[in-house]
């Protein structure tokens, strides 16, 4: 019996969940998942008796050993830093990974071995990365083949509210991991515009909020840079683009929030603090020179002047910002979230200038199932099918930008209602 292993069944992997018990019930396949808490996997399984739920500790090797061993495709939900423990056994035991995180130096020490073993490991198969990925290169694909060259390249994402849950000033609600929301853009970012490399600090990351439109919704978006844009200038093999940037869209008015916080190091997450007898008042007080009348409503409604104790257990500022966004902007069980995603392309084809903007927007059903489970989620299922189902025949370690992945899963997608609306 085919059988797929999926660790980890938290926010994210709702859909996900939801998708292969349909699979295994299907096909008749065995679907093992593996938390912490069992109970949180019973919860989403229906008691489905195609599914085994397994209570699991992840560093414990005998039985993560065990598991995959029974497995023919595993499934990664964890946390980032735990992928390589799960990768190491996959290697050994000769089975297939995916997971939804970008591909990093310890995965990448793998390679050989992942070669020589004839297994696929396929990272950055969510969102973004993921579904960004294989939406753009099949547009650059496209223009390439009828010999066009591309001069610009911009590729925005964000995980929103939806406009019929956005009732609060941040116009935000905490959709997926509220630490990478607090966390989100510390390392600066590069990109590259009319061919002159950009680098922006942190601190200066939200300082402007840059608007785009996006069809099918009313209200304008912002983005900031993402990262190292540049890393994908290769992978995408767009030498030859002028621009090229991949961002993170929220609502403008987050950035008149989020800068101020940045500004005043609420977001730090490395210094230690004292929280004994600390207020929240007295915890934001540096954020004092940069309240203006813009921003004094968003601060005011996260708590950041309230006389109230901070959470003894904090050690760090971003450890009690965090507790505020859990507190303060939560996916309410009726709420839904909203995933945007925008490619901007202009190329030269027969001597004229062109552009393609392609967009995507999903929302979610509710505070449970939300876009961002479903968009993260499902590219993973669509490959572990395509694998067990010997449509993807590709080995080695690979991100989906090659034609025989993102083909079919692209198509599968558009069934599961995601699908992106082009004009040119």
């Amino acid at each position: 019996m085919k059988t797929i292993l999926l660790f980890g069944a938290g926010k994210s992997a709702t859909v996900l969940i939801d998708y292969l018990i349909v699979l295994a019930e299907k096909n008749k396949w065995k679907c093992i998942i593996a938390d912490s808490n069992k109970d949180q996997i019973l919860s989403k399984t229906n008691h489905s008796p195609f599914v085994e739920a397994v209570q699991a500790d992840i560093n414990n090797e005998e039985q993560r050993g065990r598991l995959i061993e029974r497995s023919h495709v595993v499934i990664s939900m964890m946390p980032p830093s735990l992928h390589f423990l799960i990768a190491k056994d996959c290697v050994e035991y000769r089975k297939h990974l995916l997971t939804a995180s970008y591909l990093d130096g310890k995965m990448k020490s793998l390679e050989d071995e992942i070669g020589s073993r004839k297994l696929l490991f396929l990272c950055e198969m969510g969102l973004d990365p993921g579904i960004d990925h294989m939406s753009a290169m099949k547009i650059i694909d496209s223009i390439k083949e009828k010999g066009g060259v591309i001069t610009s390249f911009k590729s925005h994402c964000g995980g929103l509210v939806a406009p019929e849950s956005d009732d609060n000033p941040w116009r935000y609600k905490i959709s997926w991991n509220p630490r990478n929301v607090v966390l989100a853009g510390n390392s600066g970012a590069v990109y590259k515009v009319n061919n002159d490399v950009k680098k922006i600090d942190y601190k200066d990351l939200f300082n402007t909020a840059n608007k785009v439109m996006v069809k099918g919704l009313d209200d304008a978006l912002a983005y900031y840079p993402n990262r190292d844009s540049l890393g994908y200038i290769p992978i995408y093999k767009l030498t030859e683009a002028a621009t090229f940037m991949r961002t993170t869209l929220r609502y403008p008015v987050y950035f008149e929030g989020w800068n101020a916080m940045v500004h005043a190091g609420l977001t730090d997450d490395l210094e230690k603090i004292k929280t004994a007898g600390l207020t929240y008042a007295q915890w934001a007080r540096p954020v004092m020179p940069f309240v203006n009348k813009q921003n004094e409503k968003l601060l005011e409604y996260l708590g950041l002047f309230d006389t109230n104790m901070v959470p003894t257990a904090a050690n760090t500022s971003a450890d009690i910002l965090q507790y505020l966004l859990e507190t303060k902007l939560p996916m309410h069980p009726l709420d839904k979230d909203m995933i945007v995603m925008l490619h901007e392309f202009e190329y030269v084809l027969n001597n004229c200038n062109h552009t393609i903007n392609s967009s995507l927007v999903v929302k979610g059903q509710d505070g449970l199932r939300t876009a961002m489970a479903k968009t993260v989620g499902l590219p993973l299922g669509i490959a572990a099918k395509l694998i067990l189902e010997d449509k993807i025949k590709l080995k080695g370690l690979h991100i989906p930008i090659k034609k025989e992945i993102y083909e079919p899963v692209l198509k599968e997608l558009e069934m599961q209602g995601i699908a992106f609306t082009e004009s040119e």
